[in-house]
């Protein structure tokens, strides 16, 4: 029965390929006056709360949980914004054959032993939860089993029990039941939809470690992006989303996608979940962290409000980020604030000394996080050594700026006006978000000595460059890049090479995994470099590639557009050329003229009036395979 209903979802993805087949093609660059990324769910700002795993694997319990509830209340976590509470891997029991109703594990969960006909229920604690002003959060996998079955458990009690049939406790074949008694029947607020059930990785290890289960087909492989079945992937996870819209029509709910990184999210999970993982998991190491924060760091256009990057959970507390490391803890909760990822901690509360509380209820940084504009942080300053991030506030001339030492020795930082984009000769006031300091005014730039693996953080005030308007790359959460221009999805190599903590050593070494080069970029080319045309050097800007269409919520704040366009000088293809047109609410207001590698930037002005959305569309002039880089250089809505 099960191998027939997780076939569905392969049939679905071949149906929806025939029918494009027979279809006229849509053309992905058509305007569509329309703002096309996820607007359903509880997430106008990243979640903030708790998960159990990073805490206690698969050995969690109700103690344990409402331990944890009363800490986030009694230590005012809670009111700064930490509400979910979210059980991860290891609640479960076992399916139910006669219905398929889940069945939960109560010797863990006492108050779920309920009796009747529905055995167990898991909404005498998300009332308890919801009574204290808490969110719940439960888990779940995308297969028919989950990761902790896949030997990911280290409390093999915890396993789910009874036939192959009864073990199989993921999504597939279920999914509109399970997801109707989680958040109908259960009240749960957030679910995480992982993808051990349908990795072919983890198919293996369930095998290697005992068997015991029914073999299904894999949908990501993760060695190889071309033999992952991306249109089944999507399908799989847009079930989910389309059954809790029918579960919570309000759209109360939070829904992540757990899929590691895999099969090409970074382009279309932002259109189906609300927090979308960017990398497979964080362990409490510094160079594992410095990995799943690269997988993230770089892709501000494509987070907004309603779906964010997600690099993983918090690991504060745990090895290099422990009482013992604080510098290293303070520059992981801070990095995790101003990409806007979601602040999860993963520590056992009810024993959290007040070093660490002091971290999460950082005020300042988690204002940061939640500030409603939804504005990722952009790389001003981009090396191995150091980083520059810089994140606008909504409705303000104020920026948060994080100076971030990646390495092992002291180096020596300039932080400039222009990193700000701010001007040169006016005063530029900084306060210290972790040590409340504000600092003396400067003009243009001021040099600072950062410690090893220290994060500097500041909330920035001055005059802003552009006085009439703001550049696009300081507003990256009212973008979406609706079509990117990438034809073949590669792994993306800037991505900090840490040691697999699966395989070890035990391999030819460990390579690029995540889709995403040649993807948009904010301030810089598509593939890394510093936007160029025709030797002239542009700071600011969007970096994309040809037959691409962005999507810029206006909303009628902005009256005007303008950017310098033309092809990169770096450009892999320096044969065709493109043209760059704008679109008010549908209507076209402006383009260029053909324009090819070598040309001197063309200049675009638009009027937009009291659009509701821009749209930004690079067409290459001829069919080929391969894109160019397009530049939008100096892009910005003005006034």
């Amino acid at each position: 029965m099960h191998s027939r209903a997780y076939g569905l979802v392969s049939a679905i993805a071949v149906a929806l390929a025939v029918s494009a087949q027979a279809a006229p093609a849509v053309d992905p660059l058509a305007p569509t006056a329309k703002w096309t990324a996820i607007t359903r769910g509880d997430a106008a700002v990243p979640p903030m709360g708790w998960n159990s795993w990073n805490a206690f694997l698969t050995a969690i319990d109700e103690e344990k949980v409402m331990g944890t509830a009363e800490a986030l209340v009694s230590t005012g976590l809670a009111r700064l914004g930490y509400r979910y509470v979210n059980i991860d891997d290891g609640w479960w029991h076992k399916r139910r054959q006669s219905d398929g109703r889940m069945q939960i594990r109560t010797n863990i969960f006492p108050s779920a032993k309920v009796g009747g006909p529905q055995e167990t229920s898991f909404r005498p604690l998300t009332d308890k939860l919801h009574a204290m002003g808490l969110k719940a959060g439960i888990y779940s996998d995308i297969g028919h089993n989950s990761c902790s079955q896949s030997g990911g458990s280290l409390n093999p009690q915890y396993l789910p029990e009874g036939s192959v049939a009864e073990r199989e406790i993921g999504l597939a074949g279920n999914v509109d039941k399970d997801i109707q008694l989680y958040f109908k029947d259960w009240g749960f607020d957030y679910i995480k939809v992982d993808a051990c059930g349908v990795d072919e990785q983890a198919q293996r290890r369930r095998a290697r470690n005992g068997g015991g289960y029914n073999t299904h087909p894999n949908l990501i492989v993760d060695e190889s992006l071309n033999r992952t079945n991306v249109p089944a992937l999507r399908a799989a996870y847009q079930s989910v989303s389309d059954a809790l819209q029918r579960a919570r029509p309000n759209g109360d709910y939070v829904f992540s996608i757990c899929a590691w990184g895999a099969g090409n999210v970074r382009a279309w999970g932002k259109e189906i979940g609300n927090v979308v993982r960017t990398s497979s998991d964080i362990l409490p190491v510094w160079g594992r962290m410095l990995h799943v924060f690269d997988s993230a760091a770089t892709r501000p256009l494509y987070a907004h409000p309603g779906a964010w990057n997600d690099p993983d959970m918090l690991f504060i507390g745990h090895g290099e980020f422990d009482v013992n490391h604080l510098v290293e803890a303070k520059s992981h909760f801070s990095l995790w604030a101003v990409i806007n990822a979601p602040l999860l901690i993963g520590y056992d509360m009810r024993n959290a000394p007040k070093s660490l509380i002091d971290i999460w209820g950082n005020a300042d940084l988690v204002a940061a996080n939640q500030d409603k504009g939804g504005h990722q942080a952009v790389l001003a300053y981009d090396s191995n050594d150091v980083q520059i991030f810089v994140k606008t506030l909504a409705g303000t001339d104020r920026k948060i700026v994080a100076i971030f030492n990646r390495g092992v020795g002291p180096v020596d930082v300039l932080l400039m006006a222009k990193h700000l984009k701010f001007a040169d000769g006016a005063p530029i006031v900084l306060r210290d978000l972790w040590s409340k300091a504000t600092l003396d005014p400067f003009a243009k730039e001021r040099s600072f000595k950062v410690a090893p693996r220290e994060t500097l953080v500041f909330e920035a005030s001055g005059t802003r460059a552009l006085p009439d308007g703001q550049y696009l790359s300081e507003i990256p959460g009212r973008i979406n890049v609706a079509h990117d221009g990438v034809v073949t999805p590669q792994a993306d190599p800037t991505v900090h090479r840490s040691i697999n903590p699966w395989e070890g050593t035990n391999s030819g070494g460990t390579r690029a995994m995540y889709a995403g080069w040649g993807g948009a970029m904010a301030d810089q080319s598509p593939y890394g470099g510093t936007l160029l045309l025709r030797g002239e050097a542009f700071m600011t800007g969007i970096g994309i590639l040809t037959n691409s269409r962005m999507e810029v919520r206006n909303d009628g704040a902005f009256r005007r557009f303008s950017a310098r366009v033309g092809i990169d000088d770096n450009s892999l293809n320096t044969r065709d050329g493109a043209r760059f047109l704008v679109y008010a609410d549908g209507r076209l207001v402006a383009q260029s003229r053909a324009l090819k590698f070598g040309d001197a930037p063309a200049v675009l002005t638009a009027v937009i009036g009291a659009a509701k959305i821009v749209e930004l569309v690079v067409r290459q002039a001829s069919g080929a395979q391969i894109p160019a880089s397009a530049v939008w250089a100096d892009a910005a809505l003005l006034r």
